[in-house]
């Protein structure tokens, strides 16, 4: 094994950060650690000139799979941009060319840049150095070469897996803060790049460690162990291939199955003496029990044999947090009551309803144990962690208990997207007592982000982004993004980029967005944004009803911005008047469904005693959907086919199915 650096039995090559400077557009995820000093050639590097490759891409022979795509992509764009695709080479040659451009650290890279330092001490550090002859594009990886294979849980396998991508990161990087590429959205229409035939650099040196190092989980949707068509643009926007994987779920939720029959005391003692669960995947545990910390462990084991990748294990409580907690003494002696809000919960066999207090003393008390039991098992493993989640009885911060150094606090504080108080002020507190917070909101919105609606608010990403990493947010989790581009886009873009780096000029790159996007359109499609954003906004936290402000004044208002865009771009290239249609059909989508608002009043009207009311309403619907399934077709993107179909429950408001007695309850305000 070959390393550059102490570093445990994984193998550890180079690292990179984002830029300051931009070589096309002014725009950056911003820089630390900048270096300008670093490299003092006063001649520019020319990478292409009049659409000639003026030298290669020089690559380790050994480069793992995803820095082998991440050099491919590299020379793609370069390609895309100037017409020229630059030679690659694997290992360096001898003698080395006087000009190239380097692709992940490699050992003659010292004599190449002598006043660089390529011991990278952050992980997924980046390094992006230009000299005036040679250019480095490097980054901290590590991996493990006998375990770059692994099995997903449904069994598949997923080749070339790594513990850090810093290189890779650092490519996409470079591609898009100076080669100006941008990836507005997944698919061909998303992707932005600009013509240039000559491609000359001074020289330069930026760094850049990301805080935020949990990333894979903000866009679940394009998770890295399936083929789905978003993933190239989330692993090009740097979330995909990350180093702190955090398991936003419930990790003892097959307890129960494995254990009940042959270990029973491993579960909660219930009110009534038993020891039995309400639901198994729901099952808690008596977690001051000794053999309980001691079957953790030996999963632990099994899972670092098998992920050898893998730094956070889950100590997190399962789900259905009103009931089913452990009454034993040792377990009632970890909770604090002083001061401790109070929980009613509820054993279902008794019927009983008890009040308890809140558990996040207890569950920081378990963490703990698990987190010290881990540090003697692996005594030379300083960086593995445990994780509890702040989330339903155990909300509130702990009165007593405070996490250990080794513990990450995974908290549900759902103020993103939705007006919460208590949530934010809940995670303030956290933030003041826990080392290190991993943020799993649920996102949601009453003018319809679960339904995939026009509902985009870039500037409170901007704001709440900054917020969490100030709070020691080192983890994001979106639960859920609905893949809803044409009416959520400039919103899901934010998230990713202010993710990356929440210290980002984010004004700068949202108007760079919009440019980028919509061209000479651009102050009209801004303008149709801020409405789309004011709408949502006054129904979400206005908590105005949708027919007062999804009206046909909105209407009116929102496709006469868009017609004017699709003018202003008439004379332009055919992208923007594509993208500009592209948004349109999220509108499109918004006034079919509200288009039911009429026939379900009438249904409501006479309480469901109209027959002719039901079948016009049914018809109305049918017609409806048979648009809708066009619009994804057309436009791939624009909105959720998994979730925008008639059997939504998001949806089922509008729909002549539901029962009368939901339909009902549904009209005040129709919400």
């Amino acid at each position: 094994m070959q390393t550059t650096a102490p570093c445990f039995h994984l193998r550890f090559f180079g690292g990179l950060t984002p830029l300051l400077t931009a070589l096309l557009l002014a725009h950056s995820p911003g820089a630390a650690d900048s270096q300008p000093g670093a490299a003092v050639a006063a001649e520019e590097l020319t990478l292409v000139e009049a659409g000639v490759a003026r030298m290669p891409i020089i690559v380790s022979r050994d480069a793992p799979p995803f820095t082998r795509r991440a050099v491919g992509e590299l020379a793609d764009y370069i390609a895309k941009i100037s017409g020229a695709r630059p030679e690659i080479l694997e290992g360096q040659p001898d003698p080395a060319p006087e000009q190239a451009i380097w692709v992940g650290y490699q050992p003659g890279l010292k004599e190449i840049f002598p006043k660089l330092d390529f011991d990278f001490q952050h992980p997924e550090e980046i390094l992006i150095s230009c000299d005036g002859k040679n250019l480095v594009i490097a980054g901290r990886d590590r991996w493990d070469p006998d375990h770059m294979t692994i099995k997903d849980r449904n069994g598949k396998e997923i080749v070339g897996v790594q513990q850090e991508y810093g290189t890779v990161n650092a490519v996409h990087t470079f591609l898009q803060d100076h080669l100006g590429v941008r990836w507005l959205w997944p698919g061909e229409l998303g992707e932005d790049v600009v013509k240039q035939s000559t491609l000359r650099f001074k020289p330069f040196t930026v760094r850049y460690h990301p805080q935020i190092r949990g990333r894979r989980f903000v866009f679940m949707i394009y998770p890295l162990e399936k083929n789905m068509s978003g993933n190239e643009w989330a692993r090009r926007q740097r979330l995909q291939l990350d180093s702190l994987f955090i398991d936003p779920g419930h990790p003892f939720h097959d307890w129960w199955d494995r254990f009940h029959e042959t270990h029973p005391e491993y579960f909660a003692l219930q009110p009534n003496g038993t020891r039995h669960a309400n639901s198994g995947r729901l099952a808690k545990l008596c977690k001051s029990n000794p053999a309980v910390w001691e079957q953790w462990l030996r999963d632990v084991e099994a899972d670092m044999a098998e992920y050898p990748d893998r730094l956070t294990f889950g100590a997190n409580a399962n789900d259905g947090w009103t009931s089913g907690y452990c009454t034993c003494e040792n377990c009632r002696a970890w909770d604090a009551p002083g001061g401790a809000a109070l929980i009613p919960w509820v054993h279902k066999k008794s019927g009983k309803t008890h009040t308890y207090p809140a558990m996040a003393d207890r569950q920081i008390h378990f963490a703990n144990t698990l987190a010290r039991r881990l540090r003697e098992r692996f005594p030379e493993r300083d960086d593995l962690l445990v994780s509890a989640t702040a989330y339903g009885a155990s909300s509130l911060p702990p009165v007593a208990a405070k996490p250990d150094a080794n513990v990450i606090v995974s908290g549900v504080w759902s103020f993103h997207n939705q007006p919460n108080e208590a949530d934010r002020e809940a995670f303030i507190q956290w933030s003041k007592i826990a080392p290190r917070l991993a943020w799993r909101p649920n996102l949601t919105s009453d003018a319809g982000w679960k339904a995939g609606f026009p509902n985009s608010a870039p500037r409170r990403v901007i704001e709440d982004l900054r917020f969490a990493a100030d709070h020691g947010v080192v983890s994001l989790a979106m639960d859920w993004i609905f893949d809803s581009w044409a009416g959520q886009g400039p919103h899901y873009y934010m998230l990713a980029q202010m993710t990356w780096n929440p210290r980002a000029d984010g004004e700068a790159i949202l108007a760079d967005y919009y440019q980028r996007a919509f061209g000479p359109a651009a102050k009209t499609m801004t303008a149709y944004w801020e409405l789309i954003g004011d709408a949502a906004t006054r129904i979400g936290y206005g908590k105005k009803p949708e027919r007062e402000v999804w009206n046909q004044a909105f209407f009116d208002d929102a496709y006469g911005r868009l017609e004017l865009a699709a003018k202003e771009a008439a004379d332009a290239d055919e992208k923007y008047r594509k993208r500009i249609a592209f948004v349109r059909a999220g509108l499109d989508y918004l006034r079919l469904i509200r288009g039911m608002e009429p026939l379900i009043d009438r249904i409501a009207a006479t309480k469901g005693t109209d027959p002719d009311a039901k079948a016009a309403a049914q018809a109305k619907w049918e017609e409806i959907w048979k648009e809708i399934r066009l619009i994804p077709k057309q436009h791939p993107f624009a909105i959720s086919g998994p979730y925008t179909t008639p059997g939504n429950k998001y949806l089922q408001k509008y729909s002549p199915d539901q029962t009368l007695e939901t339909l009902l309850e549904d009209r005040p305000g129709f919400r």
